[in-house]
């Protein structure tokens, strides 16, 4: 306890006092009820109130030990080394950040002062994006806490080139409330006037006038092609408006270069060299929610419904939309259907409804072409089905009702991310540093040269036009091929009628439900049917496992089931070690030669103890795989689990609407509880996409000083124009620091300044529809697991039977940085705690810095480092993937 009374704490409590109430706590805790104990506890927290206060810190700044953060190892920035995290000390089990961790005062004032003397400016152009709000607040607040001066500059492109009230500076305050708005506050525009010299021009005298040399641009390839052209031609620029005696040597020499950093904002997913761009993920939450309810009409009236969405010249929003929603076929311009697809479609339609479907949902990307390059539309798939089958046919164009509404979780969190990597790109270039552009790969946000993603998104214009089609797809990427694969064969592929010399398969799940569970099942299931494979499912998990809850399932078993929340099959927490006889006995009875348990920490400790019992029963030496399935996204092995998405987008949108009340009062503060046991992420997480103030997680110990600068921290905020706050809690982040006991501080800290409201979320965060992110991580998992328990099969066959029992044999299905990978349970023990039940490592702590800086908090930034830039090579015939 000696450190924890520096003098450069932010609120100090005499000794004496202290030792007293801790000696009187420790002596009477075990007796007294937890209520007491923590009123006691509370009582003496608000008599310490009055005691001496330092005045080292000021008012709102957090204390060391809410702040301390690991440094990353020397890539660039926290964002460049999600994936390697030290792991910290111990006491009690409690993991504390080593002392020597802190950086230094002369690290930290540098960080502080890295962009004095430096001007920003960020514009957002061409299409809308929902995300590119997140995008621009994030600018301008890391921009702001590194010393820079930020400036807005509306309307786009035309805005630079109109100069004036156009630019106008930017504030800390003037980005609140940004995040849940759809759309770009800051406004865009298509400008023809930037496309000519002379409007270039005219930017660069704008710009150079305000002393500004650093541009950050949100939009897509256009914008960004535009961007790099204005940064090549600056120093000419530079020179014609010397010789025109429109700027002065001193002030061409103080702008004597540009520095350009590009964030991707588009709905249609279609620029490479990045997974997601800013507003994808959004765009498909509004297809999904359209098409759920029109599934709903569709089946009572047995029609075919026909949607069009966007995407002229990539087929992304489409494909996964048909991915999200089960659909029976889709059109994409990569990949144009054979020239008899008129009569594969209808066979298609009609198998489905022989198969008992009441309905058939077709998605076509709006820039949809055959073969020869002829457009493919909605009403001419409409026509031929009406012609053709009779089927009661409807088309519905989704429209820019794609580009409206809220933003998803994924895309603020995105959008912050890159806005902050984007400030740290243009802080550290060079008048030799290549413009760059802000990417999305696999968890980690990257750099790469701009013009090098612009020439491959052109690229894949020009082989579509070239109608090299098989070219365009791989230029799409690997995520792209894979989903259009794993569509393939779950819509276009029939599964064999004889399953003679087939193996048996079972799934199930395992632990408390989770939105996307049913889509993994369904995938698994159907891949299974079409590998041939005979599929069981179990009920209630390793319960009715050991019960014989057990039943084989067909094609059409899981018909409908990719858009259900919770758990179809049922799902308990119970572990399989009580019940290896009766186990042992089903799948010798049923014949089980492989096992998909899908499900959350209780799936993989139940993996754990399925390989403990192979020493006894040489039943259970058979392959199995985890697929993890949990909101609180805390299996050992994965980055994501299923359901995480979900639980995180119910979350934010609870947040929002708490936070519209809250502006409607003025000056409250609200106490959110989150779920995650004593995993924080999606209190991280979502503090971070609602803009928290405050979120309290296990995984970062906090004392009861830290809680009262936070309070100090929110009472400074109600003296500005912003009179709301916003404070989250993992339910078991502490066990004395309750939400009750939050609450009551809040409340009585608060006092004439602000009121405190509380708010324990729940189950709610289980339920609901599965988000377009969780079903088509889901489906992907459940692919990839069954081709993996298929091969794993084949290779453990010896003697007439199935007999498995190497440490690759049961594995753990996760994404590890930018890749699916299968990893031994056995060899993840190391790696987990299994007191608390989450993994030692946790690559988004890495991303709480980001939270507390756009909170406004006085904390630790390593900027010391320099990027790298990581280059993509095109993919080209004989080429390897990259």
């Amino acid at each position: 306890m000696k450190g924890a009374f520096k003098t450069s704490r932010n609120f100090s409590v005499p000794f004496s006092v202290w030792a007293f109430s801790l000696s009187r706590t420790r002596n009477t805790e075990a007796a007294m009820h937890k209520d007491e104990f923590h009123l006691k506890f509370f009582m003496c927290v608000i008599q310490s109130r009055q005691l001496v206060r330092t005045p080292q810190r000021t008012a709102g700044e957090a204390s060391t030990s809410s702040m301390l953060i690991p440094k990353p190892p020397p890539k660039t920035d926290i964002l460049k080394s999600l994936d390697a995290m030290d792991d910290p000390d111990t006491v009690g089990s409690i993991p504390v950040f080593k002392t020597e961790w802190i950086m230094t005062h002369e690290e930290h004032h540098a960080a502080k002062t890295l962009g004095i003397g430096k001007a920003i400016a960020v514009l957002t152009s061409g299409g809308d994006a929902q995300g590119m709000n997140a995008a621009v607040r994030a600018v301008v607040r890391v921009g702001i806490f590194t010393g820079a001066r930020v400036f807005f500059v509306h309307e786009g492109y035309q805005g630079l080139v109109d100069g004036g009230d156009h630019i106008k500076e930017a504030t800390w305050e003037s980005v609140s409330m940004m995040l849940q708005l759809g759309g770009t506050v800051i406004g865009s525009a298509r400008c023809k006037d930037f496309r000519e010299r002379e409007g270039r021009l005219r930017a660069a005298y704008n710009l150079v006038k305000r002393g500004i040399t650093n541009l950050c641009v949100i939009g897509g390839d256009g914008s960004l092609t535009g961007a790099d052209t204005f940064r090549s031609e600056w120093s000419d620029l530079l020179s014609d408006l010397q010789k025109a005696g429109k700027i002065t040597d001193e002030e061409a020499t103080k702008s004597s270069y540009l520095n350009i950093v590009g964030l991707v904002g588009s709905i249609d997913n279609d620029f490479c060299g990045t997974d997601m761009t800013i507003g994808t993920d959004s765009a498909l939450h509004r297809i999904i929610e359209i098409v759920d309810a029109i599934t709903t009409t569709a089946q009572s009236h047995q029609r075919t419904f026909v949607l069009e969405v966007m995407g002229r010249h990539c087929g992304y929003l489409a494909l996964v939309t048909s991915l999200s929603c089960g659909a029976d076929w889709v059109f994409i311009p990569e990949c144009p259907p054979d020239d008899d697809w008129e009569e594969h479609l209808c066979r298609r339609l009609s198998e489905t409804r022989t198969r008992g479907s009441r309905l058939n949902i077709i998605i076509v990307a709006e820039g949809a072409i055959d073969k020869n390059g002829k457009p493919i539309t909605s009403e001419d798939i409409k026509n031929l089905v009406v012609k053709r089958l009779g089927y009661d046919t409807r088309v519905t164009v989704l429209g820019h009702v794609q580009r409206g509404g809220t933003p998803s979780a994924f895309d603020r969190i995105l959008g912050s991310r890159m806005g902050v990597e984007a400030v740290m790109a243009l802080l550290e270039g060079t008048p030799d540093t290549p413009a760059c552009v802000v990417s999305l790969s696999g968890n980690q946000a990257v750099r790469l040269p701009l013009m090098e993603c612009v020439q491959v998104t052109k690229d894949v214009t020009k082989a579509m036009d070239e109608k090299k089609f098989d070219e365009a797809l791989k230029l799409r990427g690997r995520s792209f091929m894979n989903n259009w694969e794993v569509y393939k064969l779950l819509a276009h592929v029939r599964p064999p009628v004889s399953k003679s010399g087939s193996h048996t398969v079972a799934v199930m799940n395992v632990g408390a439900p989770a939105a996307g569970m049913n889509a993994a099942v369904r995938s698994t299931v159907r891949i299974g049917l079409i590998q041939g494979n005979r599929v069981l499912v179990v009920h209630d998990g390793f319960e009715g496992l050991a019960k014989g809850q057990i039943e084989e399932a067909g094609w059409s078993y899981v018909g409908g089931w990719t858009g259900q929340g919770g758990s179809k099959l049922g799902t308990k927490r119970t572990l399989p070690k009580k019940s290896f006889e009766q186990i042992s006995a089903n799948i010798t009875k049923f014949n089980i030669q492989g096992l998909v348990i899908i499900g959350g920490f209780e799936a993989y400790t139940g993996g754990l103890e399925l390989m403990e019992g192979r020493k006894q029963f040489d039943e259970l030496c058979i392959p199995f795989v985890v697929i993890p399935a949990t909101v609180s996204n805390n299996v050992p092995g994965s980055d994501f689990s299923v359901g995480a998405d979900t639980a995180l987008n119910t979350i934010c949108t609870t947040c929002d609407r708490i936070k519209q009340s809250a502006a409607g009062t003025k000056r409250r503060v609200f106490i959110i509880e989150t779920m995650g046991g004593y995993c924080g992420y999606l209190a991280t997480m979502a503090g971070l996409a609602a803009g928290a103030d405050a979120a309290y997680i296990f995984e970062e110990p906090f004392t009861i000083r830290d809680l009262q600068a936070n309070v100090e921290h929110l009472v400074q905020k109600m003296k500005t124009t912003v009179k709301r706050g916003l404070v989250l809690r993992n339910e078991k982040c502490n066990e004395n620091y309750t939400t009750d006991f939050i609450f009551n501080l809040y409340s009585e800290e608060g006092k004439g300044i602000f009121d405190s409201r509380k708010n324990v979320l729940g189950h709610m965060q289980q339920g609901g529809s599965p988000t377009p992110f969780d079903r088509n991580f889901a489906t992907k998992m459940g692919a990839k697991a069954m081709n993996w328990m298929s091969g794993k099969i084949k290779e453990s066959y010896r003697n007439g039977r199935i007999f498995a029992n190497t440490p690759d044999s049961g594995c753990v299905l996760g994404m590890r940085k930018r890749a699916l990978v299968f990893q031994p349970v056995t060899e993840l023990k190391d790696q987990t705690d299994f007191e608390h039940r989450i993994p030692k490592e946790q690559w988004w702590l890495k991303l709480r810095p980001i939270l507390k800086i756009l909170a406004k908090y006085e904390i630790d930034l390593d900027t010391s480092d320099h990027a790298h830039l990581e280059h993509i090579t095109r993919k080209r015939s004989g080429e390897a993937a990259v």
